[in-house]
């Protein structure tokens, strides 16, 4: 590999001749992201105190409550429990950016694990914060902001809007510990893409090798990319908010149908093609009526009166709707000859699982 200075020279100077690609392009960062550059999950427990007699109702609220005091040097009788209404417990999480640094705040979210009725007027007390090693990287307090609203009558009736039980605390935690990162460490970083595509990583690959020379990345499977890049921090800094702005074509999707059967919603890629095939699409009304008939006698006949059963049967079959896809119908085809016999989402939903049943549907199809 070069020197890292001209390799950056040579980086720069290259990056607007190749700033244009296709009509399709799509920037790398968009596709994208780099190995070890990711957000981190972080989540506690702690008590919100300050509430209008909406809070929990006892249990390990009150234990949480008698070791807070504990901490203050308050020391409660022996088998006193205290009881208010004043106090929830909550669990609180938060998700901590890539390359936060101590004193930095990020937004947290504070739930009610109890059974208080709102969270609404309440203050989180000071509570850590602690990632899936056990340790502790944030603090968080403050006031909570609740957009839910509850009220309830004396004969029971209630009325809530939103979810009282849950808040948010704007930069409610303070940042104490930066979480380590592969970032400036090695010979080479990795991007992995966001949708696996053995197609799109080896032209990201090759978009990179025509800016920077032969062999500088290569792909290693459908997701990651792997590029040489300078040891310098600083540098490879500049170095990736070059490669970043690249634009690459990606590949064109899988073709896929995916059918949503509890909404209705169906979504048709555009590489959906189908084979020749005829469809007809029609409803057929079968109506049986029951009645009763009398049968009365003549008047000098001796006879007697007679109720029997009458059934009428009507048959009703619409003009059944019948169209045809010639070989390699698109999906515009497909779309409009659908809207043509005013198919219903049901009734489209049908024909598609015919279709593929059948074998003339050229497409994955997702049923969620």
């Amino acid at each position: 590999m070069k020197t890292t200075t001209n390799t950056l020279a040579r980086l720069l100077l290259l990056c607007f001749c190749f700033s244009s690609a296709t009509v399709y392009a799509e920037r790398l960062k968009d596709i994208a992201s780099i190995a070890g550059v990711r957000t981190n999950q972080l989540v506690g427990y702690g008590l919100v105190v300050g509430l209008s007699g909406t809070g929990d109702k006892g249990g390990f609220t009150s234990q949480t409550f008698k070791n807070m005091l504990g901490q203050f040097g308050v020391t409660l009788p022996a088998g006193t429990n205290p009881q208010s209404k004043n106090i929830a417990a909550v669990s609180i999480h938060a998700e901590l950016p890539p390359f936060a640094k101590p004193g930095q705040t990020v937004d947290i979210t504070v739930s009610s694990i109890g059974d208080a009725a709102s969270l609404r007027g309440g203050s989180l007390i000071l509570a850590p914060l602690k990632g899936a090693d056990g340790q502790v990287y944030a603090i968080a307090q403050g006031n909570l902001v609740v957009g839910g609203l509850g009220a309830e009558g004396r004969d029971g009736s209630r009325i809530t809007v939103n979810v009282p039980s849950v808040g948010r605390i704007p930069n409610g935690a303070t940042v104490e510990r930066a979480v380590p990162t592969p970032f400036a460490s090695g010979d080479h970083l990795v991007m992995n893409l966001n949708i696996p595509d053995f197609t799109t990583s080896r032209r990201v690959a090759e978009r990179i090798n025509a800016l920077l020379g032969p062999e500088v990345a290569s792909s290693v499977d459908a997701t990651s990319i792997r590029i040489r890049a300078p040891r310098d921090a600083g540098q490879r800094v500049t170095y990736l908010s070059v490669l970043e702005n690249l634009e690459v074509a990606p590949a064109e999707e899988v073709a896929r149908v995916i059918i949503n059967s509890r909404t209705g919603t169906i979504i048709i890629g555009q590489n959906v093609r189908v084979s020749p095939v005829a469809i007809t699409h029609g409803g057929l009304t079968v109506s049986i009526l029951e009645d009763v008939a009398a049968s009365q006698p003549g008047a000098l006949s001796g006879g007697t009166t007679v109720v029997a059963p009458r059934s009428g049967i009507e048959v009703d079959a619409d003009s059944g709707h019948m169209f045809s896809f010639a070989p390699g119908a698109s999906l515009n085809d497909i779309v409009e000859a659908v809207n043509q016999v005013g198919a219903a989402p049901g009734d489209l939903m049908a024909i598609l699982e015919a279709l593929k049943q059948s074998g003339a549907l050229k497409a994955e199809l997702v049923v969620i």
